[in-house]
Order: C-alpha cells, then sequence, then structure tokens
C-alpha cells in the first residue's frame, strides 16, 4: 500500500513539474512574441516622429533632411540594427518575402523610377496588410518629405521589388 503512494506521489509531482515546465515555456514564447511586437511598434513610433522632415539628397540628420535611405539608417541605426546606407545596397540584402507574410518593420525595396534593373527606394512598413500595406518613407516626389505612403499605389506598386526583414 506504501508503495502505491509513493508511486501516485511520485507521479503527481512528476506531472505537476511537467505542467509548470509547459506554462513558463508558453508564458516565456508569449513574452517573446510580445517583445517582437513592442519592438517593431517601436520601430514605427520613432520613425513617425520624423514625419515632414524634408527631403535632402544623401541627407541622414533630421535637422538637415533625409534621403530614402538615409531616413531607414538613421531609424534602424537607432535600434542598433546596422542597414545598408544607400538604396542599392538592398538589392542582394536578405529573402524576399511574400506579401502575405509582411510585417511592421520589414524594408521595402523599390526600383528607380527610370531603370528596372537598379534599386533607387526604401520604406519601413508602418501597417502591414501584404500588397496593400502602408509605409513610411523619405520621398523626393510630391511631398518632399518624410511620409506615408500607400503600397498598392500605381506609383510604388509599379516599382516594387522586394520586402525583407532586417530584424535579428
Amino acid at each position: 500500500m506504501k508503495s502505491s503512494l509513493y508511486i501516485a506521489f511520485a507521479a503527481t509531482i512528476l506531472f505537476s513539474s511537467f505542467t509548470l515546465k509547459k506554462e513558463n515555456k508558453l508564458i516565456n514564447d508569449q513574452t517573446e512574441k510580445t517583445q517582437t511586437t513592442i519592438d517593431r511598434d517601436s520601430i514605427i513610433s520613432y520613425a513617425k516622429q520624423y514625419l515632414g522632415i524634408h527631403y535632402l539628397y544623401a541627407g541622414n540628420d533630421p535637422k538637415k533632411g533625409f534621403d530614402c535611405s538615409g531616413f531607414v539608417n538613421y531609424v534602424f541605426k537607432h535600434f542598433d540594427v546596422s542597414v545598408p546606407r544607400s538604396s542599392s545596397g538592398y538589392k542582394n540584402l536578405g529573402v524576399s518575402k511574400k506579401p502575405e507574410d509582411f510585417k511592421v518593420g520589414d524594408v521595402l525595396v523599390f526600383y528607380g523610377y527610370k531603370n528596372r534593373t537598379v534599386v533607387g527606394h526604401v520604406g519601413i512598413i508602418c501597417e502591414a496588410n501584404g500588397m496593400n500595406s502602408k509605409f513610411i518613407h523619405a520621398s523626393s516626389g510630391k511631398a518632399g518629405s518624410v511620409t506615408i505612403s500607400d503600397l498598392d499605389s500605381d506609383h510604388y506598386s509599379k516599382r516594387y521589388y522586394k520586402c525583407v526583414d532586417v530584424l535579428p
């Protein structure tokens, strides 16, 4: 009788330990997911404080102005993430993501206006919704400043090259 009590007691402790480890793993996994979301949202919050800063070719300073890659580089540098300083540096960077896998904080890469083989523009997804996403970028166009645009507009959808995740 004693031995079956000990076995039942040991089984209860073992089961409780297993359940506790499983619950801790679940909590840790949720914390990691929350942390990832916070990091991505923090990137966008940080980027949005520069809305309206005027466009400046080769600019990478909010006091003087930004070009597209200068802006993206400046934002990610704040989070200790190293990205190319030139838009052309994104051509072979990372693995292209499917639109359904786009996330806030991913970088959109576009061809230039005249040459469909040269990367000419980059921006950061601030609202992820596949090819209907919105992105924040320094635009040399009509806005002439850091602005938010729709990826599905003709102007950008025709020049779309790829989307990459630059976060570790």
